[in-house]
């Protein structure tokens, strides 16, 4: 990947990423939003899409705008796409959360904005969808790889939540009165939760394992059977799940495709182990740099999700703690795995950008020059003990240790960023190092217009 190949956006979705991330923990630890109040509270609701869109979806769209290009060895189609992208999500992220805090009563509109979001983030996420399904599509009549598989699975669960997530908008804005009768939250709330996390978050989050993870270890990135096993199995449970409610309408029960479901998500997230095991063991890169040192902490939370899983279907507690399993898979797992890759992501794409135009010609400093480890490992390791503080918490239902917890992911996250600053303005490089003649210093996040 030379640096014409650098997606220009890529940094612009990355920094609006994380500022919602920081803003969602920080709200979290003033005693915003759940545990303080109810999982279906409209305060709830503004954490929830500040995560799930404002911080991983925002992240997951551009590390695809990178990383597809390079999964299918093709240019990234329609490129200029990608900031009208990103300005219709952060409009409708900002009318759907303007809508819940209307709904909550903190503040009186008389827009419409909840009909608004359900027009910009269809808009934004179609976008997305064409510029990465083209490219995707463009090495036809080639099949595609298999970390290409899992983003196109994950393509197309964004299309079906965002529309699902549409006709919510307009049900709660009261702009589509002839959906009034149906019961949306009973028909499609699960489908929408499904495919959004598990399906679109999930899958692309592991399509995405499946190449960083070789490439930034040198392992072996053959296909293996066993991850053609996690496609299929995950594929079948989100499937199992999605049919489970038109099966009740003729069953009257939801049995049998929730423990079918159940039995095919176990079987992926175990074939899914044993692969990650394989990379990490059979890596040619001794020593293991932070990036993939601290991404154990997510793989070991996505796992510790699991058995606390199981461990509350045991014990016919889950209804009561499910809060506690979402916390720990998307702070644990998506945003441990999220931060983690971004702390080689950023150096990376930034050496390709500043040091690119001159490798070999002049003398250049290391990617991870542009990092501390030895001083940032310290930060991953407090985030993952906050996380596990904070599910603590919430399985107490101890709501001020879950605030004090979500302040120590906090201020972890918050030092990790600026970590990820000063590599951006290479303040860690050597000054004889830093800017060779023809290079030049890239700008924070947004792209050069030269």
């Amino acid at each position: 990947m030379n640096g014409s190949a650098i997606s220009r956006w890529t940094m612009a979705y990355f920094a609006a990423a994380l500022a919602f991330l920081l803003a969602a923990q920080a709200l979290m630890t003033a005693g915003y939003g759940f545990p303080t109040v109810s999982v279906e509270a409209p305060e709830t609701l503004v954490i929830v899409h500040m995560i799930t869109i404002g911080w991983l979806s925002l992240l997951m769209c551009g590390a695809l705008l990178q990383f597809v290009p390079v999964l299918v060895a093709q240019p990234l189609c329609d490129e200029s796409l990608a900031s009208p992208a990103l300005i219709c999500l952060l409009m409708g992220l900002f009318c759907l959360l303007t809508g819940f805090l209307q709904l909550s009563g903190a503040i009186d509109v008389n827009i419409p904005v909840l009909a608004l979001a359900g027009l910009f983030l269809p808009a934004g996420f179609s976008l997305i969808v064409w510029v990465l399904g083209r490219t995707l599509w463009s090495i036809r009549p080639s099949s595609l790889p298999l970390p290409a598989r899992f983003v196109a699975g994950g393509l197309a669960c964004i299309a079906v939540a965002a529309a699902l997530g549409a006709s919510f908008a307009f049900v709660l804005s009261g702009q589509a009165p002839g959906w009034a009768n149906f019961d949306l939250r009973t028909l499609a709330l699960p489908i929408h939760v499904t495919v959004g996390l598990g399906g679109w978050l999930g899958f692309t989050a592991i399509g995405v394992s499946y190449r960083l993870l070789p490439m930034f270890m040198l392992s072996p990135d053959n296909e293996r059977t066993t991850g053609h096993l996690v496609l299929w199995a995950g594929a079948a449970a989100l499937g199992l799940i999605v049919l489970a409610e038109p099966f009740e309408a003729v069953s009257g029960t939801t049995t049998l495709p929730t423990v079918l479901a159940g039995l095919t998500g176990l079987g992926a997230t175990v074939f899914y182990g044993i692969d990650l095991v394989f990379f990490y063991r059979n890596r040619k890169r001794r020593k293991i740099e932070l990036n993939s040192r601290s991404a154990i902490g997510a793989f070991a939370a996505l796992y510790l999700s699991v058995l606390l899983l199981l461990a509350l279907l045991a014990s016919g507690t889950l209804a009561q703690h499910v809060g506690a399993i979402v916390y720990l898979a998307a702070f644990g797992w998506l945003t441990g795995l999220g931060l983690s890759q971004l702390y080689k992501i950023v150096p990376f794409l930034t050496w390709l950008e500043c040091y690119g135009p001159v490798m070999g010609r002049k003398p250049t400093p290391r990617v991870q020059d542009l990092v501390v480890e030895t001083r940032d490992r310290f930060w991953f390791a407090l985030y993952y003990v906050g996380v596990l503080a904070g599910t603590g918490a919430l399985l107490a239902e101890v709501a001020i240790l879950f605030r004090i917890a979500t302040a120590v992911t906090l201020f972890a996250t918050a030092a990790i960023v600026v970590e990820l600053v000063l590599a951006r303005r290479l303040v860690n490089v050597a000054a004889a190092l830093r800017l060779p003649e023809g290079a030049s210093r890239p700008r924070l996040f947004l792209p050069s217009w030269r």
